[in-house]
């Protein structure tokens, strides 16, 4: 089973990592959700001391390699950010779509629990994972190429700004 969370000990490593929706609901197909995802994403870049390398979004997910000297806190603050913001968005566009997210209490969960962290310690891996991420459109066929794909780091007109590979 993948872990739930990033080690304290490793806090400050470099991060392969993927955010899923919950239930795996196409959330980011519509109503401006992608930009949420990036302006969060440069927030944190320019605030929280977020190095982001490769990215891609997708419809129900997202794979980052990042790396940060609190990851911990990114992940947290990341996801809680577009919580918020998601839940903003849905009650103004698809109020009906909320109650997919009810867990009870008034209180609405948009992602799951797991980040699946996978420190990255060897240069392979880290290449593995990069076309990994940028494949990922053209897996599901959405594009054809992967720098086709906008809301990818292997698009050369991306919203956000990669930082070169620190090997």
């Amino acid at each position: 089973m993948p872990s739930i969370r990033i080690a304290k000990k490793c806090n400050s490593g470099f991060y392969y990592l993927t955010f899923t929706i919950k239930n795996w609901y196409y959330i980011f197909d519509r109503r401006n959700r992608f930009e949420i995802l990036a302006k969060s994403l440069k927030y944190c870049q320019k605030h929280k001391g977020l190095k982001l390398y490769a990215y891609v979004f997708m419809l129900n997910h997202i794979h980052l390699i990042a790396s940060s000297d609190d990851m911990i806190g990114f992940v947290r603050d990341f996801k809680k950010f577009t919580s918020k913001e998601i839940q903003k968005n849905i009650i103004a566009t698809e109020p009906n779509v909320l109650s997919l997210f009810d867990v009870g209490g008034g209180k609405y969960e948009f992602w799951e629990r797991t980040n699946m962290p996978k420190l990255i310690e060897k240069e392979e891996y880290l290449f593995q994972k990069i076309i990994y991420i940028h494949s990922n459109p053209v897996r599901k066929q959405y594009v054809k190429r992967p720098d086709d794909w906008v809301w990818s780091s292997a698009n050369p007109e991306s919203m956000v700004l990669v930082e070169p590979l620190p090997i």
